[in-house]
């Protein structure tokens, strides 16, 4: 990749770690691919193991003091990460259900966590070689296939003529959801709505592509860490639903609370909060 950013000691290696997994992945995409189901009845394939396998050795040699919490290997004791002060957080491949249909929409997710909060995180797409990447305080850029990075930053209005875009799940939603963004519709006109599969939402949200992500339906951490650092560089934030800053704390559960990502300082963050908790 050209001319990288600076920005973190270890983000410039994570990258190229999540290029490489995403190369491990391809041979799987679009095969016959034996699909298997974990206990908590989520689709797994070896695309997923293969990724994982790249992952676990890369980040252990990067600097095997830091522990690993990847999608593929989470049976790791409450006791055993609350003592953790600094970890990875992994999704090998997010979105295997859109990666087994044949869809592009499946990335690999990589976040660098401290004390419960994301410092940066990096998403890759496999089959066009785009890379997003970034994190609080750092900046965010978007990479694509032998080009330089470029700066991305959220938007905080639709251009003229644009209507307000919500990104959505392709295959999760809630009817607390749906009570959501029929109040946003009245409260701020009409929606466009875009369904994307894997933490691509967040990327979205993070190059000014689109203007909210609400999702008050089940997500899991290494789904949403990685994204979440990419759009706190550019100038987003992610909610709980109290209005607090979206953590990672050592919980016995992996899943996450709901939450919102929107771009930070907008003038209807309070009238989404509002929605959302009713």
């Amino acid at each position: 990749m050209k001319d990288f950013p600076q920005a973190h000691p270890l983000l410039a290696p994570v990258v190229e770690l999540a290029l490489q997994a995403g190369e491990a992945i391809l041979p799987f995409w679009r095969t016959a691919t034996e699909v298997m189901t974990k206990t908590d009845d989520s689709p797994v394939t070896a695309a997923d193991l293969a990724a994982h396998h790249v992952i676990l050795a890369g980040l252990t040699a990067l600097d095997p003091s830091i522990p690993v919490l990847s999608e593929e290997d989470a049976n790791i004791p409450q006791a055993v990460r609350a003592g953790w002060q600094r970890w990875w957080l992994v999704d090998p491949l997010d979105g295997t259900k859109e990666f087994i249909a044949g869809s592009e929409e499946f990335t690999v997710n990589i976040a660098l966590i401290e004390q419960g909060r994301v410092v940066f995180g990096v998403v890759s797409m496999p089959t066009n070689g785009r890379c997003y990447f970034g994190g609080d305080g750092l900046g965010a850029w978007r990479a694509d296939q032998d080009s330089a990075a470029q700066p991305i930053q959220v938007r905080l209005a639709p251009a003229a003529g644009e209507a307000f875009t919500v990104v959505a799940s392709r295959r999760h939603s809630s009817p607390e959801q749906e009570r959501l963004l029929a109040g946003l519709s009245a409260s701020l006109g009409e929606l466009q709505l875009a369904n994307i599969g894997s933490s691509l939402k967040f990327c979205l949200l993070a190059e000014g592509a689109a203007d909210c992500y609400p999702r008050l339906a089940p997500t899991s951490q290494w789904d949403t860490a990685a994204a979440q650092g990419v759009l706190e560089g550019a100038g987003g934030e992610v909610l709980e639903l109290s209005g607090e800053r979206f953590s990672y704390p050592a919980r016995e559960s992996l899943l996450n609370n709901y939450f919102l990502a929107l771009p930070a300082g907008v003038s209807w963050r309070e009238k989404l909060l509002s929605l959302s908790s009713n």
